[in-house]
C-alpha cells in the first residue's frame, strides 16, 4: 500500500458541530476512499453523537464506520512511537498531547504533521498554505494546510461520487419521510441552521407576512426561542404550525448524510460555521451563511471576503448576508422580498460556483498528494 497507511486526527469541539463535522467527514473519506486506517481523537462525544447516532458517548475507544474513535479526555496520555500514525493532523491548531509529540520525534521516519486550518476566503491564505513551521525543541516540522476557494489552497472537502448521488436523489420521498405533507413539499422550502444570535424572529415575521408561501425546516434546538414563540409550543421534533404565509416545521437533528439530503431538497439554505457552509456549496442551491462570531468582529471581514468572491452582482444576497450577520443594519421585511425575487439568479450562480470549485479538486485528495510530496 502506498504512503500513508495510517493517519490520526486530533479534534477539539468548539463550534458544537462544525469542528467534529469536518473531522468526521474527512476521517470517513480517507478511510473509505483511500483505504487509510484512521484514528479520530475527539473531546466531545455528545456533540459527535448528534451528527452520528452510532457513537457511544461512554466509550473510550470504539470503531464507527471503519474509523477508530478515541475519547480525548485529557492531555496526560502516555504514547510511544508505535502509537504514532504516518500522518498526524491537528485541526485548527489544537495542542496535541505532549507525550504524542515526543513519540512523533522518536519515529523513523518521522510522520507528516499537518495543521489543518479553518476555511476562509481571505487572500493571505494563499501565501500561508503549505508553509512549514519548525518545532522549537524537537526535530519535527509541521506544515499548515488551508482549505479554500482557489487553486493556491487545498480546496473544499468533497467525497467522490457526492454529486452523482445528488443527481439520483428523489427529494419528495425524503421529505415525506421527515413528516412533510404534499402541501409543504409544494411550497418554497427553506432550511434554517444558525447561531442563537441570528435575527430569526424578524425573518419569521417577514415570511409570515410575505406574498408567497414558505415552508421553513429547522432542526430541533436551533433558534429555539424564536421557534417556540412562533409555534406557541415547545420546539420539539415534529412540531409544526402555519401562520400567514409561513409553515414552520421542527425536524429531528439528522445524521450528516441526511443533512446533505435536506440541503438538496430546499430552495434556499441558511447554514452556519464551516461544515454546513461547505455542504451548502455542494448542494448547488442558493444559501445564506451565518459565520462563527469572533472578537472585534473579525468574522465580518471574513464574511465580506467570501461574498466578494461568491456574490458579485447579487446585491440582494450581499445585503441580506451582511444584515443576517450583524455586519450592517437591515430590515428583514424589505430584505427578504428582494432576496426572494433574486433566487433564480442566485441559483444560477450556485451552479457556476460549484463548477469552479470542482476544478480545484477535493481537500482530502489534495492533502494526500501534498503528504506524499514532502515525505
Amino acid at each position: 500500500m502506498t504512503f500513508p497507511r495510517t493517519l490520526t486526527i486530533f479534534c477539539r469541539v468548539v463550534d458544537n458541530f462544525g469542528d467534529i463535522g469536518i473531522c468526521w467527514r474527512l476521517a470517513r473519506q480517507l478511510q473509505s476512499e483511500h483505504g487509510i486506517a484512521v484514528t479520530l481523537w475527539v473531546d466531545d462525544l455528545a456533540s459527535f453523537r448528534r451528527i452520528c447516532h452510532e457513537v457511544d458517548v461512554a466509550a473510550a475507544r470504539q470503531q464507527v464506520q471503519g474509523v477508530q474513535v478515541r475519547h480525548w479526555a485529557s492531555m496526560d496520555g502516555v504514547f510511544t512511537p508505535a502509537d504514532v500514525s504516518d500522518v498526524v493532523i491537528e485541526f485548527f491548531a489544537v495542542d496535541i498531547p505532549p507525550s504524542y509529540v515526543e513519540a512523533m520525534a522518536q519515529c523513523e521516519p518521522r510522520p507528516v504533521w499537518l495543521n489543518l486550518e479553518g476555511l476562509t476566503a481571505e487572500e493571505w491564505v494563499e501565501g500561508c498554505h503549505k508553509l512549514p513551521s519548525m518545532h522549537p525543541r524537537l526535530p519535527l516540522t509541521k506544515h499548515f494546510f488551508f482549505p479554500g476557494f482557489t487553486d493556491k489552497t487545498g480546496g473544499l472537502l468533497r467525497e467522490t461520487g457526492l454529486l452523482e448521488e445528488r443527481a439520483r436523489f428523489a427529494p419528495a420521498a425524503f421529505l415525506r419521510g421527515l413528516g412533510l405533507g404534499e402541501g409543504e413539499i409544494a411550497m418554497q422550502k427553506v432550511s434554517l441552521f444558525c447561531y442563537p444570535h441570528a435575527p430569526v424572529a424578524p425573518l419569521l415575521q417577514a415570511w409570515q407576512e410575505g406574498g408567497r408561501p414558505v415552508c421553513c425546516l429547522v432542526p430541533e434546538g436551533v433558534a429555539a426561542d424564536a421557534v417556540q414563540a412562533f409555534l406557541g409550543a415547545a420546539p420539539q421534533a415534529g412540531a409544526v404550525a402555519t401562520r400567514g404565509a409561513l409553515t414552520l416545521r421542527v425536524l429531528p437533528f439528522v445524521p450528516q448524510p441526511d443533512y446533505d439530503r435536506l440541503l438538496w431538497s430546499c430552495d434556499l439554505n441558511f447554514v452556519r460555521g464551516e461544515d454546513s457552509f461547505v455542504r451548502a456549496q455542494w448542494a448547488g442551491k442558493p444559501f445564506i451563511w451565518h459565520i462563527y462570531p469572533q472578537d472585534e468582529n473579525l468574522h465580518h471581514k471574513k464574511l465580506r471576503a467570501f461574498l466578494q468572491r461568491y456574490a458579485g452582482g447579487l446585491d440582494s444576497l450581499w445585503a441580506f448576508a451582511l444584515a443576517w450577520n450583524g455586519a450592517q443594519a437591515g430590515d428583514m421585511g424589505k430584505l427578504w422580498p428582494a432576496l426572494q425575487a433574486s433566487l433564480p439568479a442566485a441559483a444560477a450562480r450556485a451552479v457556476q460556483w460549484e463548477c469552479d470549485m470542482l476544478e480545484i479538486g477535493d481537500l482530502a485528495a489534495n492533502m494526500l498528494t501534498f503528504c506524499r510530496a514532502i515525505r
